[in-house]
């Protein structure tokens, strides 16, 4: 077989188009993916609609890819046909930068994003660098592991680097395709897990997904709520929204920090006399390299920590996204092969 299915964009602000292509080859320091599953994410939009400066159209989108090696290019020396993998948004760097001289690939100056800078997973087979590619155990679904190479690594990954330490209260924000996952994370690690939500209906869902107390922003201050605990060691701020999480701020306790993953263009408003009084602070959190990833997998796979997802076959990748941008996914759609 020398043909595979791809969804591609063929210019920005397009549709998705449904073609076929040409099986590749990997060149050197690549690898060969047989897709089984790709998770859409919001920020798939940026590809959909031109946002990302320089994409080269057309482009097949998806950073949330698992799947086996089906071949790898020449001096590939640690992966295997057959080894299963997984892709997320850090697609890839230089070596070279100063932040790479350094270890610090997430930052690399250079650095590649699977999706954007080459073509991603809605399609049957991808290529990837082999520095791109993680390992996927063995007791993890395809389908619920592509999630975690993007929504689950960033939660993961933030929550563990955040300084918070086994009883401290964390507060996710957000019960969404991020912090669904963030709650039980930090459930899992031994935090006093609190979900902050809009509206008493999600409060069944937070505690189920393992927060010990839920607060309802449509019933009062959240920062408030928060201080009747003492405050926040760490609040995760997961849903986009800029104006909701400088509400948060004044629910920091000394030395708390107030944590962003959830991107946003508009500012977050924050007075100094917030900040130096108590020596709190605000923290932003890109999502990880491969090694990450394992360790965010690795760690779902052992705790039980799972995505909720809906699956649509490739061909329906149209409707998926429609579900997705559209609010209506709990909490993840995921394309299969």
């Amino acid at each position: 077989m020398s043909k595979m299915k791809a969804v591609q964009v063929g210019k920005p602000g397009g549709n998705f188009e449904l073609v076929e292509r040409a099986i590749p080859e990997p060149a050197r320091n690549q690898v060969r993916i047989k897709v089984e599953a790709c998770g859409i994410c919001h920020s798939d939009a940026l590809v959909k609609e031109g946002h990302w400066p320089g994409i080269q159209y057309p482009r097949v989108p998806g950073h949330e890819i698992a799947g086996r090696i089906d071949a790898v290019g020449a001096d590939v020396a640690n992966w295997k046909p057959g080894h299963r993998v997984g892709v997320g948004w850090h697609g890839g760097h230089c070596f070279t930068c100063d932040p790479c001289r350094r270890g610090d690939f997430i930052n690399c100056q250079n650095g590649q994003i699977t999706g954007i800078s080459h073509d991603g997973g809605y399609q049957e087979y991808m290529l990837a660098p082999a520095e791109a590619v993680a390992a996927i155990p063995e007791n993890l679904d395809a389908a619920e592991a592509a999630p975690l190479l993007c929504a689950g690594i960033t939660v993961f990954n933030a929550l563990r680097n955040s300084g918070a330490r086994a009883g401290d209260l964390v507060a996710v924000q957000g019960i969404g395709g991020l912090g669904h996952l963030g709650i039980q994370y930090a459930r899992q690690m031994g935090f006093r897990t609190f979900a902050i939500g809009r509206g008493k209906d999600k409060e069944a869902l937070a505690r189920k997904l393992g927060a010990t107390h839920y607060v309802d922003t449509a019933a009062g201050d959240p920062a408030a709520a928060l201080q009747k605990f003492g405050g926040a060691q760490v609040i995760l701020a997961t849903a986009p929204d800029s104006k909701s999480i400088s509400a948060l701020v004044n629910g920091l306790s000394s030395r708390g920090t107030l944590l962003v993953v959830g991107a946003s263009p508009d500012p977050i408003t924050v007075t100094p006399l917030q900040l130096i009084p108590g020596s709190k602070s605000i923290h932003g959190w890109a999502s990880g390299i491969a090694t990450d990833s394992e360790d965010t997998m690795q760690f779902s796979a052992l705790s039980g920590v799972r995505p909720m997802i809906e699956k649509f076959p490739l061909e329906k990748a149209p409707e998926a996204y429609d579900q997705m941008i559209s609010g209506r996914a709990r909490f993840r759609v995921v394309l299969t092969m």
